[in-house]
């Protein structure tokens, strides 16, 4: 975490003040380590979500219209949020693991949004300065204890079942992220498709309100809702299974990749 965090927040205060000797704005990385830096085969690394222990991750549940649509669910006034627990992530090339408890583990192909300022009560124009980067995001989902009751919880924290990576990428980066393209692909084939614009809430709408209950903190995820295409509203429900290859692709942002297995 320490690592991870000190990139993104390195690279945030550069940006506002002089680098100090030896740095560059560009790369914020001490010039003089660079040709001893180690280099690693991307094969022989396991990649961790990119923020392993966040304090919150605070899930926007139905905003898309395509999702809402196929889920019947009425307009609301304001964001649906729910939680995911740190542990009930996993990075990308890992498995998405499908528990003993049940087969109905569904995809959720979402972008993420790293916290890197602090805030409370952050009005929407301010939103875009409180924010480190963006990455692709799975959101798997175990529908049948979803669906236990009107509270999302369980269905949404078993171990291993919320793909987070590969990287971050930063805002500038990312540039405008209105027309970015949102794909879900489960063994190749597109199951969901969309744009950023789609989004019911945007980003700032989503930050302005997860800030009026709780104060955003540095590393603090939110996951910002997955389009129409979700397996559980097909006939039959397309379930993720052993074997299975899924892919979250966002335009500019990155391609997260997991394989499916079951919990042993």
């Amino acid at each position: 975490m320490r690592s991870i965090t000190s990139v993104w927040y390195s690279r945030a205060i550069l940006r506002k003040s002089k680098a100090p000797k030896g740095w560059t704005q560009r790369s914020a990385k001490p010039k003089r380590a660079a040709p001893k830096a180690a280099r690693y085969p991307l094969a022989n690394i396991t990649w961790l979500p990119v923020i392993p222990n966040p304090d919150k991750i605070l899930c926007i549940g139905l905003n898309y219209e395509t999702h809402r649509v196929e889920t019947g669910r009425s307009e609301v006034a304001n964001p649906t949020v729910f939680g995911r627990f740190a542990n009930s992530q996993t990075g990308h090339l890992s498995n998405i693991v499908r528990p003993r408890v049940s087969k109905d583990l569904d995809f959720e192909g979402e972008l993420a949004v790293i916290i890197g300022k602090p805030g409370r009560y952050i009005a929407p124009k301010d939103a875009w300065g409180h924010i480190a980067g963006y990455a692709c995001y799975n959101e798997g989902s175990v529908r049948d204890f979803q669906r236990h009751t009107h509270q999302f919880t369980p269905g949404k924290n078993f171990p291993q079942t919320g793909a987070f990576g590969p990287w971050m990428v930063t805002p500038d980066e990312a540039g405008d992220l209105a027309p970015l393209r949102l794909q879900t692909r489960l063994n190749g084939e597109v199951v969901q498709d969309a744009t950023i614009s789609q989004m019911i809430f945007d980003i700032p709408r989503q930050i302005e309100y997860c800030s009026s209950f709780t104060r955003l903190e540095p590393g603090d995820v939110i996951v910002t809702g997955t389009p129409g295409g979700v397996g559980s509203r097909r006939t039959p429900p397309l379930w993720m299974k052993p074997g299975d290859v899924v892919e979250v692709e966002i335009d500019r942002i990155g391609l997260l990749r997991n394989g499916i297995a079951d919990e042993v």
